[in-house]
């Protein structure tokens, strides 16, 4: 009696139905991803086509091998299956893709965000050098200044010529 389970103290975690279904999301949505991407290619249609067009002919043709006949009920269930299960995997996997197209425009945003406080802090940078270059004395400025002293020191010269010839002169 003592190996009996007590009735006062509980089990533990009592089994839910959804228990043994604990499926991974990135997994889920990763299968889903692949059977979306494979419900829409060429090949799929093709294989598809050719898979009714035999099973059709089959159904039609040969009277001994008749497992579906005429209003082909059976192949239309197996479409309706198909297009029940493929239709929420297409959901899920543009949910996926829409949350993925999320997360890139934010980063977008926040890109272009850093790029113009970048723009903007360059403008401000190249207006101060502007400002500051145009305190500084230029090339032209520089030319026209050293020109202007020594057209200015030949007239020196010329004025002490003058002078000298003054005062070597007798009065």
């Amino acid at each position: 009696m003592a190996d009996a389970p007590r009735l006062d103290v509980p089990r533990g975690q009592a089994r839910r139905f959804g228990s043994f279904l604990r499926l991974n999301p990135d997994a889920v949505g990763a299968f889903a991803e692949a059977i979306a991407r494979f419900l829409g290619t060429g090949r799929f249609l093709a294989v598809q086509t050719i898979i009714v067009l035999v099973w059709i002919t089959l159904n039609v043709v040969a009277v001994n091998l008749r497992w579906d006949p005429y209003p082909f009920i059976l192949l239309n269930l197996a479409f309706s299956t198909q297009a029940a299960y493929a239709a929420p995997l297409i959901l899920l996997a543009q949910n996926r893709q829409a949350d993925r197209d999320r997360v890139q425009a934010e980063e977008d945003r926040a890109r272009a965000a850093a790029v113009r406080a970048d723009t903007e802090y360059l403008a401000r940078e190249l207006a101060s050098l502007r400002v500051a270059v145009g305190e500084l004395a230029t090339r032209d400025f520089i030319r026209s200044e050293l020109n202007r002293i020594v057209e200015g020191d030949d007239e020196g010269e010329k004025r002490e010529k003058k002078s000298k010839k003054k005062r070597e002169q007798p009065t």
